[in-house]
């Protein structure tokens, strides 16, 4: 992850952001055959909150890798073994994977680098399955509770790309892989962690009084849609073309193996 990246938030919310995804990370990860994958990366997985959930589903050996040394060290991974690592430079070798999995973690990576490491690790028909948010779509009503810019300026100053999700179509496609893009297709009442997740950015001293203001404003819309929040999510499901020199070579790789 990139160097700059800011402390990762407290197990707590990062459990609470996984059960949130819980059905859109399910319904992917049934569409990209997940019990007949057998070599799983879990790219960025910070305390492997979703380790665990990805060798249960499929049949094989999950790789949890993180840049966090201390994330990994806190983790219950389970039988996942666990890899600290840079995403730009991944200690495998080519075709070693048959699904890599990433949820809110491509944002803090080097995005076009680390797409090149993905695609160099995945086997022929292997499966990118990414959930990644897009900041700069954000939807928030009424103004008074408007957000976006600050998410916009603290995620850019702590070395995120609070823009990823709209790049990763065009950048996965480009390295030979077959995309589908979906978004979210139910809106839900927006959660008060998400200021949690706010204040843990590195804000500047007139940004955490906006916060404290704009969370005090929501607090005040208690009533059903009375305010409506909306990150849209780019739930991504990219499979690796299978063309015959890239058979050719997997082929006499497994040979060798």
């Amino acid at each position: 992850m990139n160097k700059q990246q800011a402390d990762l938030p407290s197990l707590r919310l990062l459990r609470e952001q996984a059960a949130w995804l819980a059905p859109a990370r399910s319904w992917l990860l049934q569409r990209a055959g997940i019990d007949q994958r057998r070599s799983l990366l879990d790219l960025g997985c910070g305390f492997g909150v979703v380790s665990q959930e990805l060798a249960r589903l499929s049949r094989g050996q999950v790789v949890a890798l993180d840049y966090s040394l201390p994330a990994l060290l806190a983790a219950e991974l389970g039988a996942s073994p666990p890899a600290c690592a840079n995403a730009t430079r991944l200690p495998f070798a080519d075709a070693s994977f048959d699904l890599v999995f990433c949820q809110l973690a491509l944002l803090w990576m080097p995005l076009e680098p680390t797409l090149a490491e993905v695609r160099r690790v995945m086997q022929p028909g292997g499966m990118l399955v990414a959930i990644e948010p897009d900041y700069g779509g954000m939807i928030e009503h009424p103004s008074e509770l408007a957000t976006r810019e600050l998410w916009m300026a603290s995620l850019t100053r702590a070395g995120a790309d609070p823009l990823v999700g709209r790049k990763l179509p065009g950048l996965l496609a480009g390295l030979g892989f077959d995309v589908r893009v979906e978004l979210m297709n139910e809106l839900t009442p927006p959660v008060a962690q998400r200021f949690d997740l706010l204040r843990g950015l590195p804000l500047k001293r007139k940004e955490r009084r906006q916060v404290k203001t704009i969370e005090r404003n929501a607090k005040r819309l208690s009533e059903p849609w009375q305010q409506v929040v909306h990150l849209p999510f780019m739930l991504v499901t990219a499979q690796l073309k299978e063309t015959a020199a890239g058979r050719k070579r997997w082929r006499l790789g497994e040979r060798r193996g």
